[in-house]
């Protein structure tokens, strides 16, 4: 019988991530104020002398914060995984545009350029005969972006998809062709690295196919 995992994240690319990797994991979505999360982790970075919160630190604390809030809230006995994702371009770091006037906005300052995506990852031992262990990592990637057209912008826009997606683009969906290059793990740009995953269970002394759905 596999190990349950439970996905605190409403991604359909973290899911689909999974299921690919034959994991049929079951989703709970956080209730957890985002902003909120930031500001207090900020508050904890500056206060402890670490400066201004970078954003592969951003990204960990989010996941962390999601995990949490699905096992407390849940009584899952299964092992609960958060992840986060924000594109750090130049000196700024953005999650989801939400109207189409920042996500053209976003596209006509990253064409032609690179930026790097931050996928954070929180695990938790929520079974009940587990250790209760609970631990994380960052994921990065380069990533490199086609010189777009205006009117290739503008119709990328027009399908709403960049709008809901860190970053304002996908790897895997519509915005695909749009992505000229990565340096590091593909997973990591759709959401969730699996390499990472795998390396967090066996921190816990789980191995991956012990999640499997099927042998």
């Amino acid at each position: 019988m596999s190990i349950p995992l439970v996905l605190a994240s409403a991604s359909p690319a973290r899911l689909s991530t999974l299921r690919a990797a034959n994991i049929d994991a079951t989703v709970l979505v956080s209730g957890v104020n985002e902003d909120a999360v930031l500001v207090q982790a900020h508050q904890a970075s500056t206060a402890a002398g670490y400066g201004a919160l970078e954003a592969a630190d951003a990204v960990l604390a989010l996941a962390r914060a999601k995990a949490e809030d699905v096992a407390r809230d849940h009584q899952t006995n299964a092992l609960v995984l958060g992840c986060d994702s924000m594109l750090e371009f130049g000196d700024m770091v953005v999650g989801k545009p939400q109207t189409v006037e920042i996500a053209t906005e976003r596209w006509h300052a990253m064409r032609g350029k690179s930026g790097v995506l931050h996928t954070g990852h929180w695990l938790i031992d929520d079974r009940d005969n587990g250790t209760g262990a609970t631990l994380g990592a960052t994921a990065s990637t380069t990533v490199h972006f086609a010189h777009l057209t205006d009117a290739e912008i503008d119709a990328y826009v027009a399908t709403r998809e960049p709008l809901n997606v860190a970053g304002a683009f996908t790897v895997d969906g519509i915005g695909g062709p749009y992505v000229s290059a990565i340096d590091g793990d593909y997973h990591t740009v759709v959401g969730l690295s699996l390499p990472l995953l795998r390396e967090l269970l066996a921190q816990l002394d789980i191995a991956i196919h012990e999640l499997w759905s099927s042998p």
